[in-house]
C-alpha cells in the first residue's frame, strides 16, 4: 500500500482510563493525546527506521488485512515502555488515506495462559472484539479484550473459522493495586494443595461431560468449603484463608478483581514521561498472566512471593497456527 495521508477525527479522541497504567498519568488535554497518536502512526507507517536510531530500541508493529467486504483495516502498535505502549486502529479508504478510528493502551504478555478453545465476538460499538475462554482452572469464564484482531479478520475473510489449536497469552493493565504478604506454606502443603487442585480439575472436567457422581462430589466439596470458611472467618482474616482469586468486577465483562502470587517483576520507565511502570508476572488460580501498573497507583513494594491484589483490564493475544494463513 502507498500511504498518502493520515486523517484523524479530533472529536473522537478521549483519554483512555488505563492509559495511566503505561506511564501517561498526566495526559489530560486532547492535544497531548493527539500528539501520542500521531507518533504511533508516523513511526509505524512513515518513519519506522527512526526507532532504531535511539539508544534503546522500542518495538513497533503494523498489521493490515482486508475483510470479506474488502474494507482494509490496520493495527499500528508502538512501545512507550519496553513491552507496553499504544495501539491505534483504523482503516484505509480508496485514496489510501489512513482513517483513525480509536486507540487503546496494551501490554505484551510473554507466557501462554491457556490452550483451551476460544470464542470471539465483535463488540457492538465499533470494530473491536472480545474473546471468551472457558478454562476449568480459573473457575469462571474468562472474557478478554482481543489485542490482535487483524489475524482474526484475515481468517474470517478466508473463511477458515473456527480455528483449532490456538493458544492464549493473557496480559492486563491496572490503575489500582496493593501488595500483600504471602501465606506461608511448607513443601508438604504446596504438594497437597497441588494434588487437591488437580483432583478438582478432573472432577470439573468430568462434570462438564455430564458425570453425575462428579457433580455430586463437587457439590459436597463446595458445601464443606463454605462450612470451613464460615467457621474460621470469625477468627482469621479472609486473605489468610484465600490464597488467590479471579473474579469479575463491575459491569464491564473484561474487568476483574484478582489476587495473585508474584513470580517475577521488573521496573521500567516511560520514555516520554519518565514515569515508572511496574511489570509483574502473576500466578492466579493456576493461570499465568502479566500485569503492569503505574508506580503511583501501587500501594506497597512488589517482591517475588508476595501477592498482588487489584482491579485489572484483561487483554488477550491469540496465537493462531501458522498453517491457517
Amino acid at each position: 500500500y502507498i500511504f498518502l495521508s493520515i486523517i484523524i477525527k479530533k472529536g473522537m479522541i478521549t483519554v483512555h482510563r488505563y492509559l495511566r497504567a503505561i506511564g501517561f498519568s498526566k495526559v489530560r488535554k486532547r492535544e497531548e493525546l493527539q500528539a501520542l497518536i500521531n507518533e504511533v502512526v508516523e513511526q509505524t507507517i512513515l518513519n519506522p527506521s527512526e526507532l532504531n536510531q535511539k539508544e534503546q530500541v522500542y518495538a513497533y508493529a503494523r498489521d493490515i488485512a482486508a475483510d470479506e467486504n474488502d474494507r482494509v483495516y490496520a493495527e499500528l502498535s508502538l512501545d512507550f515502555v519496553h513491552g507496553a505502549g499504544i495501539c491505534v486502529r483504523g482503516e484505509f479508504d480508496d485514496d489510501n488515506s489512513f482513517l483513525y478510528e480509536y486507540y487503546f493502551p496494551y501490554l505484551t504478555g510473554n507466557h501462554i495462559s491457556s490452550n483451551e478453545d476460544i470464542t470471539i465476538e465483535r463488540q457492538a460499538e465499533k470494530e473491536s472484539y472480545a474473546g471468551v475462554c472457558d478454562d476449568i482452572k480459573v473457575g469462571v469464564t474468562i472474557i478478554f479484550y482481543l489485542r490482535n484482531m487483524i489475524p482474526y479478520i484475515r481468517l474470517k475473510a478466508l473463511k477458515r473459522l473456527p480455528v483449532q489449536g490456538t493458544s492464549l497469552v493473557l496480559s492486563a493493565l491496572s490503575v489500582d493495586g496493593t501488595i500483600m504478604m504471602p501465606i506461608i506454606k511448607n513443601e508438604y502443603e504446596k504438594q497437597r494443595i497441588k494434588k487437591v487442585l488437580n483432583e478438582r480439575n478432573q472432577l470439573i472436567a468430568q462434570a462438564r461431560m455430564g458425570d453425575e457422581d462428579a457433580i455430586e462430589s463437587l457439590t459436597l466439596e463446595d458445601m464443606d468449603t463454605y462450612t470451613t470458611i464460615s467457621r474460621r472467618i470469625h477468627k482469621e482474616d479472609v486473605f489468610s484463608l484465600v490464597d488467590t482469586y479471579f473474579m469479575p468486577y463491575g459491569v464491564e465483562c473484561d474487568q476483574y478483581s484478582i489476587l495473585g502470587e508474584i513470580v517475577d517483576f521488573h521496573i521500567d520507565k516511560n520514555r516520554i514521561t519518565d514515569e515508572e511502570v511496574i511489570f509483574m508476572t502473576l500466578e492466579c488460580n493456576e493461570v499465568t498472566l502479566e500485569v503492569c501498573i503505574n508506580r503511583t497507583d501501587l500501594y506497597g513494594e512488589p517482591a517475588v512471593g508476595r501477592r498482588f491484589k487489584g482491579v485489572i483490564w484483561l487483554q488477550g493475544y491469540i496465537e493462531f497456527p501458522q498453517q491457517n494463513f
